[in-house]
């Protein structure tokens, strides 16, 4: 191991082409021994590509890498491995069918003469889940049974739990909550002292003042600006999104921006219902009962594993309620939706977690996915679809929400992760609803995408359609949301208004004694607070 502030990765001129579409562009970089190297861009800008470079999993077209002062060129992900390098991608890359055990020790399964050890193989995932926290992880189930938070979780833990010399992170706070992000930025300072180097991919610039020892910025495939990050914040947010885009940042009017959305959160309030939900269960929730009103967004907080996802997905019918049911407005009797389309025929509109998954059809085209939700309403007449229509289509989303690509009918799969969820997003605007349920809505993307899909937040909200909005990130539920709903074990614990909600100053206790473990946040509400007391 490298002693701290030696170089330990030089990357000099390194250009990745597709055809005669340049990804990166020259690229130069360094990494050194005990920093924490954090990356920056618009999405798109090529920061992924950059670190799979180096990851050894895809080649670049031209360029130099040193490690350690000797030549790399690594062709296989595991020859990168075998020199120390560790990589945690964005998008999730575990065998569902395998236990948790086998994922976190696959290729270093224990085993003698070709048979698994498995009383070993669960001793050491058992303590490889402890030191990060997950000790309420089974390490027999299969992947496939756990969110997509505590997958994330596992694939970190996984990466820590070998030894490396260089450890790249490309988003991994996007889908879990804070006490999850607190534990991870932990481990990660004390592999920071250690001497080991990383880089860390995020969009969230309050992790970059916390963590980072240096930070670059990427704009359309080339290193546009270098500079250190331990004097707190490095630029402003309007500085940083400036020089991720290109264009002179806006002046700020938070202060404006904020007098009118608490004026639309007091409208709502008093507007018609549009959805309740009575007494719902099923799997993990437990009797759930909430109100969601004309032109309100309300958020849904609470730790990984809470329920906030199972919650949504029983309101669209993904998944089908023990008891209890959904009113819309104009029902007199609550209902349970059998399967997702019967919620999108009754005007309930559903942007999953996993997008990968659950949100898009990878292998086909923007056009394609964009008009999916909405075909049969919107682009066919007499069983012919009208194409042109939905190439017009496509293009306006594309347009409105900044969406990087060559034309409609690149293929979603070659977008980068948060181009995917603005196609994942586009797809529900285009067959419109009066209710949207979004999950993780802007997990993977970049601010200033971020602050348009708020503002588009604002639009919905202002025609009068009703938003849940679930999140890990706290912050972004006191932005953007008018009421917020703490969930705890599967159950309703606790909604308050936004007005009665501020963030707490880092280091303050977040939760009293009873509700310790409901949710750990970096944003505590200080409302709940004051009628529960200080923990």
């Amino acid at each position: 191991m490298n002693a701290a502030g030696e170089s330990l990765l030089e990357l000099s001129r390194v250009t990745k082409r597709y055809g005669s579409v340049t990804v990166l562009d020259e690229c130069s970089l360094s990494v050194e021994s005990g920093e924490i190297h954090a990356l920056l861009g618009a999405n798109g800008a090529g920061k992924s590509t950059l670190v799979r470079i180096v990851a050894g999993l895809v080649g670049p077209t031209s360029g130099e890498m040193m490690l350690n002062g000797a030549r790399y060129e690594p062709t296989t992900k595991k020859e990168a491995e075998r020199r120390g390098v560790e990589i945690v991608q964005q998008e999730l890359n575990l065998i569902p069918t395998l236990s948790v055990a086998e994922n976190l020790l696959l290729n270093r399964l224990p085993s003698r003469a070709g048979v698994i050890r498995q009383r070993e193989l669960r001793q050491r995932a058992r303590a490889a889940l402890d030191r990060f926290g997950l000790r309420n992880v089974d390490t027999d189930v299969p992947v496939a049974s756990l969110g997509v938070g505590h997958q994330q979780m596992l694939e970190i833990a996984a990466a820590l739990d070998r030894d490396c010399q260089l450890l790249i992170l490309d988003e991994p706070t996007a889908a879990l909550s804070a006490a999850e992000t607190e534990t991870l930025f932990q481990r990660l300072e004390q592999l920071r002292q250690q001497g080991v180097g990383i880089i860390y991919i995020t969009h969230r610039l309050d992790e970059v003042a916390r963590l980072a020892t240096r930070v670059s910025v990427l704009r359309d495939g080339q290193v546009v600006g270098t500079f250190d990050g331990q004097a707190g914040r490095p630029k402003s947010t309007e500085e940083l999104i400036g020089l991720m885009s290109g264009e002179e940042a806006e002046p700020s009017c938070v202060a404006a921006h904020e007098s009118e959305r608490n004026r639309a959160g007091c409208d709502a309030a008093q507007s018609p219902v549009l959805l309740r939900v009575e007494g719902l269960s099923g799997g993990i929730v437990q009797g759930v009962t909430l109100e969601l009103h004309r032109g309100e967004r309300l958020g849904i907080a609470g730790l990984v594993g809470s329920g906030r996802t199972e919650l949504l997905r029983l309101i669209f019918g993904a998944d089908v309620a023990d008891r209890g049911g959904v009113r819309l407005a104009g029902d007199t009797e609550p209902r349970r939706f059998r399967r997702p389309a019967d919620a999108v025929a009754a005007g309930i509109a559903m942007v999953t977690e996993d997008r990968k998954q659950n949100g898009l059809l990878l292998t086909q085209s923007i056009r394609v996915n964009t008009s999916l939700a909405a075909l049969w309403r919107r682009f066919s007449r007499w069983g012919v679809i009208r194409q042109r229509d939905e190439t017009l289509s496509a293009g306006e989303m594309c347009e409105a929400l900044e969406t990087r690509c060559s034309n409609v009918e690149q293929r979603v799969g070659t977008l980068s992760g948060g181009n995917q969820q603005k196609v994942a997003i586009a797809k529900w605007l285009v067959r419109d609803a009066d209710v949207f349920l979004f999950d993780e809505p802007t997990r993977g993307i970049d601010v200033a995408a971020r602050r348009r899909i708020y503002r588009l937040f604002d639009s919905l909200a202002s025609d009068g359609k009703g938003l849940v909005i679930v999140s890990s990130d706290v912050d972004e539920l006191l932005e953007t949301c008018d009421r917020i709903a703490v969930m705890s074990n599967g159950r309703l614990v606790e909604t308050i208004t936004r007005l009665a909600a501020t963030p707490e100053p880092a280091g303050v206790p977040l939760v009293s004694e009873r509700w310790r473990h409901d949710f750990v946040t970096q944003a505590a509400f200080s409302g709940y607070l004051d009628r529960r007391g200080a923990g």
